[in-house]
């Protein structure tokens, strides 16, 4: 199962960056400091591309604190001794890789896109989370092939403990925090295509779309905006109807090619109306003026306020 696997591979790897630290705090300075540089870009590393919300978003603010604070007590050595030259060949080139991937998290790999979408983020209380999303490979790996959805995004809402739903991994709909939460439309402009007549998936189990997801296809003056794996029976407008920004569109579902309940949201330009929306360029989406990455936490103004 991808996602237990995936939570496996998180605390594999943060555990193993303590233990790395734990070492090289009890050995001198000058014959480990490579390995203390692998520790630190294995622990950015995970940090940053960790699927901590499996259990808690907040799990990973706790991880960091550990780790700050075995690495402090390494800095305050003063030794010096010996090393191997093969291990640190090693550890240097391990830490360069996740170096590199540490920096293309906030850069990306697709370069300048096309434009900008400014967004009115679609939800209005809770706090969500970026399950997918940034500016190309390795951050939005799944949609990287995906008709160029390079820069589309998935969004799951967070309860209480800081997870996206109520256990690990559950094969009831209602236990995800997103399931049934309203969508609200993100822009005004008309509704191009409204689908609702497909069932929604229990997890794990998943049919491919777009052609059977739930979905609103909206189109404005410069751009389309796509939302799919909708509820089924449960999208409220209709085809060539005018929305506007605010208005209800329908529930989050898991329709489609969707493992558990969440918003798949995408941009595309507008500019040559002969070939389909999915061939246009696509565009970055900005919620509120702010772009945002992988496992990155969205709050709405009721979420911050706390009411």
């Amino acid at each position: 199962m991808i996602v237990y696997s995936l939570l496996l591979l998180t605390l594999f790897f943060a555990i193993l960056s303590i233990v790395l630290l734990w070492q090289v705090s009890k050995e001198p300075f000058a014959g480990s400091w490579h390995r203390l540089l692998l520790a630190l870009t294995l622990a950015v590393f995970v940090y940053l591309y960790g699927a901590w919300v499996f259990l808690s978003v907040y799990l990973k603010f706790v991880f960091a604190a550990c780790f700050a604070i075995i690495f402090i007590t390494v800095l305050v050595r003063k030794n010096g001794v010996e090393y191997k030259i093969r291990r640190k060949a090693a550890s240097l080139f391990f830490a360069f890789i996740l170096a590199v991937l540490s920096v293309v998290y906030f850069t990306g790999t697709t370069g300048t896109p096309f434009g900008v979408a400014n967004l009115a983020f679609p939800f209005k209380k809770g706090k969500y989370l970026v399950f997918q999303g940034g500016k190309g490979l390795p951050t939005n790996i799944f949609h990287y092939g995906l008709r160029g959805a390079v820069f589309a995004m998935d969004v799951v809402k967070l309860n209480s403990a800081g997870n996206r739903a109520n256990h690990i991994f559950s094969s009831t709909l209602s236990d995800y925090e997103i399931y049934g939460d309203t969508i609200f439309s993100p822009c005004r402009g008309i509704v191009l295509q409204a689908k609702s007549d497909n069932p929604d998936n229990i997890p794990p189990h998943r049919d491919r779309g777009p052609s059977n997801t739930n979905h609103v296809l909206i189109e404005t003056d410069s751009f389309y905006v796509f939302l799919g794996h909708m509820q089924h029976g449960q999208v409220f407008v209709h085809e060539e109807q005018l929305v506007a920004q605010g208005q209800p569109l329908g529930l989050v579902g898991n329709s489609g090619f969707s493992l558990e309940p969440h918003l798949h949201i995408q941009v595309h330009a507008k500019t040559d109306t002969t070939i389909p929306w999915y061939k246009e360029k696509p565009v970055l989406i900005e919620f509120d003026g702010k772009s945002y990455l992988l496992f990155e936490e969205i709050r709405t103004p009721i979420a911050i306020g706390g009411k």
